[in-house]
């Protein structure tokens, strides 16, 4: 049987989306240069900026190419397409920005929220941020330094969780500043995905070590988010204590004396201080680390091992962990992360992704 044939209103849609996505790569072309980087017909080309640009999508710059022959106009994105709001929860605050189709950065709000914030004082910050950008945007994608709902994108309240916000609702709070989806997902995930690109491998675990422990599992470039969205919770997996008693995760830490007063939040100052003047609590501190990360490594067998947060990243704590797992029966090489502020850069990068999207799903 002879497959049919694209109709007409299909291929014009699949040329104006290359036209749409060659400008939101390169901000402004001729319809020549647009042509050559599609390998489209410079006549079809042709033929799609009309289209787009009647629409409200593309506008004549007004600018013009020089040199010999005959001048070229030079099309972009129009203006008014919308923007897509990101925002990051933790308890240094929640972070708010706005970023357009090409990437840009179009907008910024910070509202303070302290350690000890709980859900009507994190949905507040959360409000006073995105009430002080031009808005209501398309979309939005969030972070949060809680664990997240899978199915509702509510923050969950597990038991000693360092930073508590309760079951705060981010789609209700920022509904009256987006007229579109909210996807809310856990920083450290996020944080994942940022490495993602930077280690250069799809099956690995991100180990995330500062004022709270998370894990994330990449397999075959994707989060693992499990059933509830709860995978990677790793405060009360079991592992060598200081005395070499089986202790929760989080134990560890509190039974170091490197917990905050009241809070179950890691002291990292002081840690740091300990695991630079005394290579006892660092030999501690790894031999927990790598129990964790053993089971991590037999459940997942992973490629690679990164380590992230204040702590994480530390030198001396790196080598240290690495020499545990080392001694144990699957070694697998380990990294520090690299990208500044990773979980904002993912979910920026996410919001954009989806921006677009909506853009290209204009035309179609």
């Amino acid at each position: 049987m002879t497959p049919a044939k694209p109709s007409l209103e299909m291929l014009r849609a699949l040329t104006d989306e290359n036209v749409l996505r060659a400008l939101m790569a390169d901000r402004r072309l001729t319809r020549a240069e647009i042509a050559a980087r599609t390998g489209i017909s410079k006549p079809t080309i042709s033929d799609a900026v009309q289209r787009l640009a009647a629409s409200g999508l593309l506008v004549d710059t007004g600018e013009r190419t020089t040199g010999r022959g005959r001048s070229g106009s030079y099309y972009a994105l129009a203006p008014g397409l919308g923007t897509a709001l990101v925002a990051s929860i933790s308890p240094r605050g929640v972070t708010a920005e706005t970023v357009d189709a090409l990437g840009d950065t179009v907008g910024r709000a910070h509202a303070d929220l302290g350690r000890d914030a709980g859900e009507h004082q994190a949905a507040r910050a959360l409000a006073e941020a995105a009430a002080r950008l031009t808005g209501p945007s398309r979309l939005a994608v969030v972070s949060a330094a809680d664990p997240v709902d899978r199915a509702t994108g509510r923050l969950v309240r597990l038991p000693d969780a360092p930073f508590l916000v309760g079951a705060l609702d981010p789609a209700a709070v920022l509904a009256p500043h987006v007229t579109g989806p909210v996807l809310v997902d856990n920083d450290v995930n996020w944080a994942a995905r940022a490495e993602h690109a930077a280690v250069g491998v799809d099956d690995f675990v991100y180990l995330h070590l500062g004022e709270g422990l998370g894990c994330a599992v990449v397999t075959d470039g994707t989060v693992r988010r499990g059933h509830g969205g709860l995978a990677g919770e790793i405060a009360h997996v079991y592992t060598p204590g200081p005395d070499g008693t089986a202790l929760p995760f989080t134990e560890v830490f509190a039974t170091l004396g490197l917990r905050r007063p009241n809070s179950t939040a890691i002291d990292v100052p002081a840690l740091e201080a300990a695991i630079t003047s005394d290579t006892g609590t660092t030999d501690t501190l790894a031999r927990a680390v790598g129990g964790v990360l053993t089971a991590a490594v037999a459940l997942t067998d992973p490629a690679l091992i990164v380590l992230g947060g204040e702590w994480g990243r530390l030198p001396l704590m790196r080598a240290a962990i690495e020499r545990h797992l080392a001694a144990g029966p699957r070694p697998v090489s380990v990294v520090t992360a690299t990208v500044d502020s990773p979980e904002l850069t993912a979910a920026r990068e996410r919001a954009v992704a989806e921006l677009r999207e909506l853009v290209v799903g204009a035309e179609r």
